[in-house]
């Protein structure tokens, strides 16, 4: 009877209560009721799209998430959940080990783009850290070998200039819940691709001021499932990225270089460059040089770019998640820019990511 009742009462909730369209701590489209026709009614198919759409529209669902994350770390004692974990005030995601193919992978994309696009340009590359070199290996978890994986890139590489980042970085110069780096920590890494580049000084001494959104929750807190402290996000402007125009592949109008409200869109991160698009143009009529810049990068790049405006008149951002490198002799002139090519170590240790 009891077992009856309890089917009966989240039965009749879930009736009694509207779909959600968005689940904004997991930061994705929730499932909606399938169509019921003859041809999914005789395959797996409707059966297979019912339990997605029951499973993501269960009643109090965020409630026994957080439920069984607490089962997890506080009765099992569990070290980590589906790969999360929480060390030094941060959420932080394995990964290991490292995939040496993988890296090889991407290395031999970009290799593949210098012969065909590049030759003759100023080309360098950057490693971006992810947050398990600042906490992994210290607290008791896996961590990726992080000089082997520089070896791979440097062997393959050889035709363009490393930037090492990892000494301009620390834990806290990332979101405490999230994967990203925080924009306002981000002067060492300018600096140093300033040096490295022959940049003008003028760009370590820019002046920016500070706008703060709240709170921030970021991807891994949702995945976590327990509570935490929201964040802030914040992100410098001045009147040179104010008055500088994006334009968007595959968009007619013009778009901000941040977006504010996209902050209480799905991915508050997005309020940067208009978030995850294969091609953006950044113009800068306020730039101390007329020099241009083609970084191709991945979400981290999108918060990084504005900081380099005033070393350039422009700067055209690639996702090689999202364009296939044989479009871009088709999208893009090569000439007399820079190129920069800016990766985090997840990205790499997954290139199979890459077109």
């Amino acid at each position: 009877m009891l077992f009856s009742a309890v089917l009966g009462i989240f039965s009749l909730s879930h009736v009694l209560s509207a779909d959600g369209t968005v689940s904004y701590s997991e930061r994705r489209q929730l499932a909606r009721f399938p169509a019921v026709t003859l041809q999914n009614l005789f395959s797996r198919r409707l059966a297979d799209e019912l339990e997605e759409y029951f499973a993501d529209h269960f009643p109090y669902r965020d409630s026994f998430r957080a439920l069984k994350a607490a089962v997890h770390f506080w009765l099992f004692h569990q070290k980590d959940k589906d790969g999360l974990y929480y060390a030094d005030g941060h959420l932080l995601k394995l990964d290991y080990p490292l995939r040496e193919h993988a890296v090889l992978r991407a290395a031999d994309k970009f290799s593949a783009l210098y012969d065909t696009y590049l030759q003759g340009m100023r080309v360098f590359y950057a490693v971006i850290p992810d947050k398990n070199y600042f906490a992994a290996a210290k607290n008791g978890y896996p961590a990726l070998d992080y000089r082997r994986l520089e070896a791979l890139l440097a062997d393959r590489l050889q035709e363009m200039k490393y930037i090492s980042l990892f000494d301009c970085l620390e834990l806290d110069d990332y979101f405490r819940t999230d994967l990203h780096w925080r924009q306002e920590r981000l002067q060492a890494v300018v600096d140093r691709l300033a040096a490295e580049m022959g940049l003008p000084r003028d760009l370590a001494s820019a002046d920016y001021d500070k706008v703060a959104l709240s709170p921030f929750y970021g991807a891994y807190y949702g995945q976590y499932g327990l509570p935490l402290p929201p964040e802030e996000l914040v992100y410098l402007t001045n009147k040179a990225i104010e008055q500088a125009s994006v334009k968007i592949y595959g968009q007619n109008d013009p778009a901000p270089v941040y977006d504010p409200a996209k902050f209480t869109g799905v991915d508050p991160y997005d309020i940067f460059l208009a978030g995850p698009v294969p091609l953006a143009e950044i113009e800068n009529n306020l730039s101390i040089t007329e020099k241009e810049l083609i970084l191709f990068r991945d979400s981290f790049g999108s918060s990084l770019a504005p900081l380099l405006l005033a070393a350039y008149r422009k700067i055209t951002l690639v996702d090689l998640r999202y364009v296939s490198p044989a479009l871009l002799g088709e999208l893009l002139a090569f000439g007399t820019q820079d190129v920069l090519f800016l990766y985090n170590t997840h990205i790499l240790n997954h290139g199979e990511m890459l077109k």
